[in-house]
């Protein structure tokens, strides 16, 4: 038997429960959730639900899935660039192409696979044997700063920041287009695709999701801005920058113009996240670099 737990750390009033988990767990079905329910498997903040509750941020949501087959996650001997590390929290600048955590047909070379072998035992649990440590998450192709906790005090800790929108979370991007002001700020609801599930769309019925962006450099036909998050959907920046007109270089999912570069996925780098440390109480900021592809890039439309 499988057990699942995560707690609903970002802004999602009046959710449906069974719509909140496959949001969490995309591997599991809508169905098959639903079918949990009605077995009595499913429990937020103690107490067993019916499909039609509505959950909201902060509930503890926890589920036994006997059908579901997960493979033992194996640590590996992947290296890691380690940006900061103590007893309670990893910072971890994620390379591009490298999946965070595993999921059906992808169970190894996952950044999981790799803290598993760092970090032996000493992850957080609350998100089940699938996401050990993991609270926050960024595309494959996205490459930065990714926090991992290292115990369920500090993720609980992180977890109740990310749901007050206390955590700064700066991406730098480049972006197709010139955008008119030098900053802005983006308010318009996510959620998954009505019928493509491995994408996201702005839904007026959808949660939701805020980006800031300031211009940084202009360049002839792209614009290298910064991005402050005060929500953070799945792929929100991608589908705001794309929204309005100015999709990401490079992003193989939401922009239809052709990328002149030799590149593997969008030029969006999760350059610094700051928080507040769960043992100290002290306000900690860790910044990534620019990866070479990324800077290289910047340098060819410089000259």
């Amino acid at each position: 038997m499988n057990e699942y737990s995560f707690i609903c750390a970002e802004d999602i009033s009046e959710m449906r429960i069974d719509r909140c988990i496959t949001d969490e767990y995309e591997e599991l079905s809508r169905s098959y959730i639903q079918k949990l329910i009605k077995e009595g498997r499913v429990f937020v903040n103690g107490s067993a639900c019916k499909a039609s509750l509505k959950v909201s941020s902060g509930d503890v949501i926890c589920f036994s899935a006997p059908e579901a087959v997960i493979p033992d996650i194996i640590p590996q001997n992947i290296p890691l660039d380690i940006l900061y590390e103590d007893s309670d929290v990893i910072v971890i600048n994620k390379p591009k192409g490298m999946v965070v955590h595993p999921a059906p047909g992808h169970y190894t070379d996952t950044l999981v696979n790799a803290i598993l072998y760092h970090c032996g035992n000493e992850l957080s649990g609350i998100n089940g044997v699938m996401r050990p440590g993991i609270v926050h998450r960024i595309d494959m192709d996205t490459t930065g700063s990714l926090l991992v906790c290292k115990n369920d005090k500090a993720h609980l800790s992180i977890a109740e920041q990310l749901k007050e929108h206390s955590i700064k979370r700066i991406y730098t991007a480049l972006v197709h287009g010139c955008l008119k002001d030098d900053e802005g700020r983006i308010d318009a609801p996510i959620s998954r695709h009505k019928t493509d599930r491995k994408r996201m769309a702005i839904d007026p019925n959808g949660r939701r999701a805020v980006t800031n962006y300031r211009v940084v450099e202009r360049f002839d036909k792209y614009t290298l801005i910064e991005c402050r998050l005060e929500t953070g959907r799945t792929h929100q920046i991608r589908v705001h920058l794309s929204s309005i007109g100015h999709p990401i270089v490079g992003d193989e999912v939401y922009c239809s113009i052709k990328c002149p570069f030799k590149l593997k996925g969008q030029t969006l780098h999760a350059g610094i996240i700051g928080f507040i440390h769960p043992t100290s109480g002290e306000y900690l900021e860790i910044e990534a670099p620019l990866p070479e592809y990324f800077s290289s890039l910047l340098d060819k439309l410089r000259h």
